[in-house]
């Protein structure tokens, strides 16, 4: 049976050179005209297109791709099948998703004419009508209450002519009193389902490229073999630098499109910081952009960044590390099109590029990364384990040398889906330095233990209570007040305060205790990466929380 011009290009996707370069420049001159005649085939096409866009043979090979892409919501076979292709994220479709706060409200921002409520979300009707006459004024709120309108049929009476029913709801809470939590509290509770309707520029996977990425054309496939862990991440990535802002603007904008075609959320790109991003090229055509978050969302003690991973611009995952000192906790992803291939090696300079920007040493995958559904599906433990990732924990430890055991005398060998479950409870561990591993940072026991703190200053009176933190800590620092500081910088010195009181800074050098301030600054500035420097450059804090949590362990 001669095989089709889709299923000739599927097979030579992972295929390089000259010959391989004319078999897809064929097959895909053939698909540009081409009817397919199930949602399935177009699917396939559409998969195949983004993975030759990411690995390009050469720049014909390229340009018929990328004129492929831009066409594709055009394309007669997928207005014929756009009902069964939606929630692909396919140029031409709509996304439906109950969107996480930050992203509804860029959603509002950039297309109000396109998003929409999901009327058929269960129980939304009736939590919008609890929650809207909190969001208008009291003559409004009067009236629904009144006459017991459902949520849905009194947006629609007050909403305006050229508004959709979730841009309405959305501003309203957008102007609600209070902070960016509240908000999101409020939003949170009304849960609302959306629709995400197509239109020239919305978010889908089809578009998705970053244009300021360097292209390099592929002789050969890309690396699959799993690498020497360490040896990669000795290996310093080709350039690091700070991305202009048209740049961090657009590479956000597309970490945040990424997400949503996807059905997933990351607080990194939903609250991303363009003065705090950063362009890691390793070459060949890979890059990663890392980018921190606003201060107000800033973690008091630890540093978080989101990340997209690019193949010639084209995102091929994403990742999370949160920092503290030199201890990372990693999420990594990699999208589906694109697994099966390189993943081992994308991650290996994910952490080459934590060690040479942030100065970590050791990292850490927590238990909900390797035990989720998803995860266990995919088999993330066994990811992990084979680059070099342990447990601590004694008990699945042992069970992990048995599986390891079994998987070296039979390749073949398979995990029992009970036992991948008892092996994901634990974290998992790589450290550059095995004799200096750094303890897992106790920010959870902060939190409870800064708390407690907190309620023995002043109870429930926690604005008091932080205010008494915040003098106390100004005399260890010998400041006479924050006049100096910025409005984030003086946020960050009441979010610090109540922790870094908990340790005996009376104790300490005057040198020492002064430099908490600069280091306190850094948090609120314009990078964290300042921050971390100087948490880096200021073993004795590191030292200090470390032994505070062992105390109150055993106490």
């Amino acid at each position: 049976m001669p095989s089709t011009p889709l299923a000739a290009l599927e097979r030579t996707r992972l295929e390089f050179g000259a010959a391989a370069a004319t078999a897809k420049l064929v097959a895909l001159k053939q698909l540009a005209h081409a009817r397919l005649g199930s949602a399935r085939a177009v699917m396939r096409l559409h998969e195949v297109l983004c993975f030759i866009r990411a690995y390009p043979d050469n720049a014909a090979v390229l340009a018929q791709v990328q004129a492929l892409l831009a066409a594709f919501d055009r394309r007669s076979d997928l207005r014929a099948h756009r009902v069964a292709l939606t929630d692909r994220g396919i140029a031409g479709t709509a996304t439906h998703y109950r969107f996480f706060a930050g992203q509804a409200q860029w959603l509002a921002r950039q297309w109000p004419d396109k998003l929409r409520l999901d009327r058929s979300e269960p129980g939304a009707d009736e939590r919008i009508a609890r929650a809207l006459p909190a969001l208008v004024t009291p003559a409004e709120a009067s009236a629904l209450i009144e006459l017991k309108l459902s949520g849905y049929a009194a947006l629609d009476r007050l909403r305006g002519a050229n508004e959709t029913d979730a841009t309405f709801l959305l501003r309203r809470i957008a102007a609600m009193p209070g902070n960016g939590f509240t908000r999101e509290a409020y939003s949170d509770i009304v849960d609302a389902g959306f629709v995400l309707a197509p239109g020239p520029d919305t978010p889908s996977r089809t578009a998705a490229h970053f244009g300021g990425a360097p292209v390099v054309f592929r002789p050969e496939g890309p690396p699959r073999s799993r690498p020497d862990l360490r040896a990669e991440i000795a290996r310093a990535p080709r350039s690091l630098r700070r991305m202009p802002a048209g740049d961090s603007a657009a590479i956000i904008e597309l970490a945040r499109a990424a997400m949503v075609v996807r059905h997933r959320s990351l607080e990194a790109f939903s609250f991303a910081d363009g003065r705090d991003a950063w362009f890691v090229d390793h070459g060949d055509g890979l890059a990663m952009a890392l980018v921190g978050v606003i201060p107000p969302r800033r973690h008091a003690v630890a540093s978080y960044y989101g990340g997209l991973t690019l193949r010639n611009g084209v995102p091929v995952g994403y990742h999370q590390a949160d920092i503290v000192g030199r201890s990372a906790a990693l999420s990594f992803n990699t999208f589906d099109t694109f697994r099966g291939g390189e993943a081992a090696f994308t991650f290996a300079r994910w952490l080459a590029a934590l060690r040479h920007v942030f100065g970590t040493t050791s990292f850490s995958v927590d238990p909900y990364q390797l035990g989720n559904d998803e995860a266990l599906e995919s088999g993330a433990w066994w990811f992990y384990a084979k680059l070099g990732f342990r447990p601590r924990d004694a008990a699945t430890a042992r069970l992990a040398r048995v599986e390891l055991a079994r998987v070296e005398r039979s390749p073949r060998h398979r995990t029992r889906p009970a036992t991948l479950r008892r092996l994901a409870e634990r974290h998992l561990f790589f450290h550059l330095d095995p004799a200096h591993p750094h303890p897992l940072f106790p920010l959870a026991a902060l939190g409870l233990r800064s708390g407690a703190a907190l309620s023995a200053r002043a109870g429930s009176d926690r604005e008091r209570a932080v205010d008494d933190a915040c003098t106390e800590l100004l005399h260890h620092c010998a400041l006479p007040s924050l006049r100096s500081f910025s409005p984030d910088q003086r946020e960050a010195w009441r979010r610090l305060a109540p922790i870094l009181t908990l340790l005996d800074l009376g104790a300490w050098r005057d040198d020492e205790r002064r430099a908490l301030a600069d280091l306190i600054r850094a948090k609120g500035g314009r990078s964290e990466r300042d921050y971390v420097a100087r948490y880096l450059a200021h073993p004795k804090l590191d030292a200090a929380f470390m032994a505070a949590a062992h105390r109150w362990r055993s106490s």
